[in-house]
């Protein structure tokens, strides 16, 4: 296969690669301030769609919206962020969510369900906004700092990963902790990630060790055995997630050159 992006590389570190929930479609986004949108069609050609360009806005993350309606973008240094309607061609600036002190906003995740953003604060604040509004519904709190979040496929729970090695189960209506759990031998926790099953749960830390769980396990107890853990990685573990068939888990490092591993 040709590069997805030949039609337009970019200029600076990419940071998002994403196919588009339903068209034959991938994204690139990342540090040249640009995302751009690319038919991906055969082995020949992927034409380019378009590319947006923000100004002196170098995006930290971008995902599609769970209908494909929409791109939400965060830059590395700012506390708003964008939203760009694909339907309409606007971009739409979010300048400041109401409630929501925070100096840098930069990760985020999308829950499954296309109702919740989830931005993932600093001091180990969880502010959940409303997909539609983008105003805030409420904010949760994690002892130490979060590095990482995710959401249980039907859209009912957050697993949030401390910088300490907790992982915390909040249950999404009523935004109360349900659970905490210790990660086994976790230094310091870098990415979740939730089967589409909902069977499994994989915790990836800077040693590079991903431990995969039974999500039985981590509701009910404080120090569960890990089902496996998987020690392929030689730097931190940066990357976790589940076909969704729940099939494979790929982990990676971005750490070093081709540290991906499918298991």
């Amino acid at each position: 296969c040709l590069p997805a992006n030949q039609e337009r590389f970019a200029n600076g570190k990419l940071v998002t690669v994403q196919f588009h929930p339903s068209a034959q479609v991938v994204m690139t986004a990342g540090h040249d301030r640009s995302v751009s949108l690319f038919q991906v069609e055969n082995f020949t050609l992927n034409p380019k769609i378009q590319s947006i360009y923000l100004e002196s806005f170098p995006i930290y993350k971008a995902r599609f919206s769970v209908d494909g309606e929409q791109v939400i973008a965060t830059g590395t240094h700012h506390s708003m962020f964008f939203v760009y309607d694909m339907m309409a061609g606007s971009i739409i600036p979010i300048p400041k969510v109401r409630g929501v002190e925070e100096k840098f906003i930069r990760n985020f995740e999308l829950s499954p369900d296309g109702s919740f953003m989830l931005l993932i604060g600093t001091s180990g604040y969880l502010h959940l906004l409303s997909m539609k509004t983008k105003e805030l519904i409420n904010t949760m709190k994690v002892n130490g700092r979060c590095t990482a979040s995710a959401f249980t496929p039907d859209s009912s729970k957050i697993y949030s990963y401390s910088k300490e090695g907790e992982v915390f189960i909040w249950d999404v209506r009523s935004r109360k902790c349900l659970h905490k759990f210790e990660d086994e031998g976790s230094l310091e926790g870098k990415c979740i990630a939730v089967s589409k099953n909902n069977q499994y749960v994989a915790c990836g830390s800077s040693s590079g060790v991903v431990n995969l769980y039974t999500t039985d396990g981590c509701l009910k107890e404080k120090r569960p055995k890990p089902v496996k853990a998987i020690m392929n990685l030689v730097t931190s573990a940066t990357c976790v997630t589940f076909n969704p068939t729940t099939e494979i888990l790929a982990v990676a490092s971005r750490d070093t050159d081709e540290a991906v591993k499918l298991v």
